[in-house]
């Protein structure tokens, strides 16, 4: 734990230090010249000494330095050892001296061993110290006009040596600090502050590009005026003080240049487009930068620009500016140019109104502007086509046609150019009324009317007056259907076009339209014939002529007149129609009356027969009959009357008396009950079968038949029918026997004893006999 340090190294003298050691009652250190023969030093310290001086050392030189602790006994406890060399050699000044109001140059002899140098300069209880490489060697930051104290030390890697002797040296005087201007374009003002031990001050000045000669003034003032110089020339002033002993000190230069002389040649040009002023000059010596100023009453408008020319904007229309030019550097400005006067070109009319004075004809008017010398008005209309108006008045007129929008734009012009666009103005006129106007009955309460679209029309209204009231209809169609009108009745129909801008024109012509007729009410059908009807109705319009129309599974029947009742003819039987009446006016087609139903008797059917069945009792049958759906038929004689009422097509008749003449008739009944009485051919029923039939053998192949006689005139024939045969037998006029011979025996046969007809097949319904 025992070790050495060192704090301080001078050129013969190094500063030790080391810890106490416990036990040690001394301590001996031992320095030996590493490089240097026979050269060492030993030195002993007490116990209660932890610091040791090694002295009279040489500069320069490296030492081998080796401590040990001993104790009372003279044992070496601990020992340590360290390597350091001493700083180089004093160095000794030859000479100290200011050329700078801030420093101070020191020249000295090198000193071996050494790396760099200390210089210090003191004033008082100040100083300032530098490190150089190498003589001479320069102390900065000082202060002027001071004397200071200089010192040098040599410095290596073992430490720096003490200081050398001093000198004394004195900084220079400061350099006046000048404040340059130039109040005028062939003038330099040369200002500056007091300087400390100043006795004087020298100052000169000389063109910077080397023309000319130089102008040098000594003075003990703090300011100086160099005149006659060039406008715009770039000058270089130098100045500096000496003291009283005439030892200039610092000097200070600056370079200055003389202010520029006015601008030559202003001409001023006018953008009436950008409403901006080109303002160009022949440039002037020496100016950096122009000044261009546009001044109008209280309004000042500037342009700055290196060049020779500039662009003044948003000058204001209608307005007069004056122009000026100043030329600007470094070291002030001119004087301004002489003014240039600059009109601008007037500004858009106000106040702009646009009138219809008449249809057709367009006024527009506007305010006088500042500077206008005449005005032009453009209008365009939305097709494309433009017109346009030259005037020094404030108003001009133009044609103009229905339903379109006008883009109008005035402007004023003077010798600058046209004014700036102001508002442009729309004016929309009246939109046109429609053409090819066509009004048709739809029905007799619906007229439909159409007509050509026209330009300028956001919707149409179409308007029905009658003595009554007024229809409407809007919209934006070039067609409209008026319904719910009075029928048979007058209308003025116009159709007004409107737009949102000009409202509607009320001048547009109308039409008269008639509606149809209204529809007939039929009051009663009368029946005048079998297929004859009559319709009456209720007539309301002297000019209509009614059509009435049976509608009906059969067909269609027509019938027409210009009163109030019609005849339907040839109706067929048997068929239900519907009868509806219309009128019909030059106006148009009445709706049809409310329908009234209309049946027609059932039709008597077309065949009828009559079979008897039996001797009392008749069949009949028939066809069906259209629209019919019962039937009532009857036999009807002197004798008595044979009646049936049923629904089907044929009917037994009983209670028939033989051998009579009956009238036959048929009722055909609809399901409403309209009958129809159907007569048809007579009927007579057949002779009455012969009474008491007797059979008589005549022998074993023969057989007389025997019966009694209805009618004293009747004839009769005998029928005998076998399995063996058929046999007939008729005897002569008025007998009433009849006798069949040789027919075959061992057989059964049936004998008919039938009244003889005229016409038809025999009776079959006669009583029959059995004989074996």
């Amino acid at each position: 734990g025992f070790s050495m340090s060192i704090y301080d190294v001078t050129s013969r003298s190094i500063y030790l230090r080391w810890p106490k050691i416990s036990g040690a009652s001394s301590y001996r250190v031992t320095a030996t010249a590493v490089n240097t023969v026979g050269h060492s030093l030993l030195a002993h310290f007490s116990d209660v000494t932890f610091k040791g001086t090694l002295t009279s050392l040489i500069p320069n030189t490296l030492y081998a330095i080796q401590a040990e602790a001993i104790d009372k006994n003279g044992i070496i406890l601990a020992e340590t050892q360290i390597m350091q060399s001493t700083a180089p050699d004093i160095p000794v000044i030859d000479q100290a001296y200011s050329k700078l109001s801030n420093s101070i140059t020191v020249e000295w002899r090198a000193v071996p061993g050494a790396t760099s140098y200390l210089l210090t300069a003191q004033d008082g209880d100040s100083f300032i110290e530098t490190v150089v490489t190498n003589s001479p060697g320069t102390v900065t930051g000082l202060k002027p006009a001071t004397l200071y104290r200089i010192t040098i030390r040599s410095i290596n890697s073992g430490g720096k040596s003490q200081p050398s002797p001093f000198r004394k040296a004195k900084t220079v005087l400061a350099a006046p600090v000048l404040s340059v201007s130039s109040p005028s374009c062939d003038s330099i003002a040369v200002r500056w502050k007091a300087v400390y031990m100043a006795a004087g001050f020298s100052v000169s000045l000389m063109r910077s590009d080397g023309l000319g000669r130089m102008l040098k003034e000594n003075t003990t003032n703090t300011s100086l005026i160099f005149t006659n110089l060039d406008p715009g020339t770039l000058y270089t002033i130098k100045a500096y003080a000496w003291n009283i002993n005439g030892i200039p000190g610092d000097d200070f230069t600056y370079n200055q240049r003389t202010s520029p002389n006015a601008p030559a040649d202003v001409q001023v040009a006018f953008n009436s487009g950008a409403l901006r002023a080109i303002v160009s000059w022949m440039p002037t010596e020496g100016a950096l930068t122009y000044s261009v100023t546009a001044s109008s009453g209280l309004l000042k408008l500037k342009c700055n620009t290196s060049s020779a020319s500039c662009v003044v904007p948003s000058l204001q229309c209608g307005s007069e500016y004056y122009v000026s030019v100043t030329a600007y550097n470094d070291a002030g400005s001119s004087k301004p140019t002489d003014a240039v006067s600059l009109k601008t070109i007037p500004c858009a009319p106000v106040n702009i109104s646009i009138e219809e004075d008449e249809p057709g004809h367009l006024l527009v008017s506007w305010s006088s502007v500042n500077f206008g010398c005449y005005y032009v008005v453009f209008v365009k209309s939305d097709d494309g086509l433009e017109a346009h108006c030259n005037t020094s008045h404030t108003q001009c007129h133009f044609q103009s046609d229905c339903g379109f929008t006008y883009f109008i734009s005035v402007f004023a012009y003077n010798k600058a150019g046209q004014s700036p666009l102001g508002d442009v103005f729309n004016y929309t006129t009246a939109p046109c009324c429609p053409s090819d106007l066509r009004a048709v009955v739809v029905s007799s309460d619906t007229v439909q009317v159409t007509w050509a679209p026209v330009r300028g029309v956001d919707m149409y209204q179409t308007r029905a007056v009658d003595w009554s009231g007024v229809a409407l209809c809007n919209g934006t169609a070039t067609a409209c259907t008026l319904s719910a009108l009075q029928c048979n009745t007058q209308y003025n129909v116009t159709v007004y076009s409107f737009s949102e801008a000009r409202g509607s024109n009320t001048s547009c012509a109308s039409k008269y339209v008639a509606t149809a007729p209204c529809s007939p009410e039929i009051k009663n059908i009368s029946k005048e014939a079998l297929s004859v009807v009559s319709v009456h109705w209720q007539s309301n319009n002297e000019e209509a002529t009614y059509i009435v129309t049976a509608r009906g599974e059969a067909g269609l029947w027509h019938c027409r007149s210009s009163g109030n009742s019609c005849t339907l003819i040839n109706l067929p039987c048997g068929s239900a129609f519907s009868v509806s009446a219309i009128a019909r006016s030059p106006a148009g087609q009445s709706l049809p009356s409310h329908s009234v139903p209309l049946e027609t008797a059932p039709c008597c059917p077309n065949d009828l027969i009559v079979t008897e069945v039996t001797q009392s009792v008749t069949n009949i049958s028939w066809s069906v009959g259209m629209g019919a759906q019962t039937y009532v038929t009857t036999l009807e004689s002197p004798k008595g009357q044979a009646k049936c009422h049923t629904l089907q097509n044929y009917c037994l008749l009983g209670c028939i008396t033989c051998s009579t003449n009956y009238t036959v008739s048929l009722k055909a009944i609809s399901e409403t009950g309209l009958t129809s009485s159907c007569t048809y051919q007579g009927y007579s029923s057949s002779a009455c079968c012969p009474s008491g039939v007797k059979l008589y053998r005549l022998g074993n192949n023969g057989i007389r038949v025997y019966w009694r006689a209805s009618e004293e005139t009747r004839d009769y024939h005998t029928d005998l029918h076998g399995s063996k045969g058929n046999f007939t037998c008729t005897p002569s006029s008025g007998l009433s026997h009849c006798d069949i011979m040789e027919i075959p025996c061992g057989d059964v046969y049936t004998v008919v004893v039938s009244p003889v007809t005229d016409k038809g097949p025999k009776l079959t319904f006669c009583p029959k006999k059995i004989y074996s």
